[in-house]
């Protein structure tokens, strides 16, 4: 499956202007098997989003861009937050407690809120946004290198707050899955390549 592994819905991310049925129109006319909502410091729209699914016969799945105190950090796999601003190792252990998985969102992006070369020390993380499209190319590249070397598996989202980002960059996971633990087991067991909209093709190292 080709799936989006972070987008932004405008009901609990202020910052998005999509709704939840035009990421899915959106996603299908581009070629996306399925969309990650990830919405800031919330899992809010985990109910009517297996609504939407069902209705649509489209898969999605809600995960969280969590604000540590580090950095963004995307996870999928827990049924609810903890409480506000942890620390970053803190975050990770919560989630991998609970059978999930954490990915480092835009690590080096300019603005404070990539958790950048701790991801050389920080213990559980499972991988890496090498291709956030709301990211610059040299950060993206900086953060591709830094996968290499930590061995981490590689993502690719669009982080798209509008629908002409969606799926401009991806995530390709081998297999067909519907439900957030079939994706997370899924993320764990099996590669991940990060590709490019244009065909999907994959991201060359």
């Amino acid at each position: 499956m080709i799936i989006d592994t972070h987008l932004h819905e405008r009901t609990f991310s202020g910052d998005s202007r999509m709704n939840l049925l035009e990421l899915v129109s959106e996603a299908r006319r581009k070629g996306l098997d399925g969309i990650c909502i990830t919405d800031h410091d919330q899992m809010g729209l985990t109910q009517y989003a297996a609504k939407i699914a069902e209705q649509e016969n489209y898969p999605i799945f809600v995960g969280v861009e969590y604000l540590a105190c580090e950095g963004d950090i995307v996870a999928f796999g827990i049924d609810r937050l903890p409480e506000p601003h942890l620390m970053a190792q803190e975050f990770i252990d919560y989630v991998t407690a609970r059978g999930g998985i954490c990915i480092s969102a835009h690590p080096y992006r300019a603005n404070s809120r990539g958790l950048g070369d701790m991801l050389f020390t920080l213990k559980g993380m499972t991988g890496v946004e090498v291709l956030n499209g709301s990211t610059t190319p040299l950060e993206n590249r900086k953060a591709l290198d830094t996968c290499i070397k930590t061995g981490l598996k590689q993502f690719g989202a669009s982080d798209a707050h509008s629908t002409v980002q969606v799926g401009i960059y991806a995530t390709e996971i081998q297999g067909y899955f519907t439900t957030v633990p079939e994706l997370v087991e899924a993320i764990k067991t099996r590669e991940c390549r990060a590709v490019y909209l244009s065909g999907f093709k994959p991201l060359e190292v």
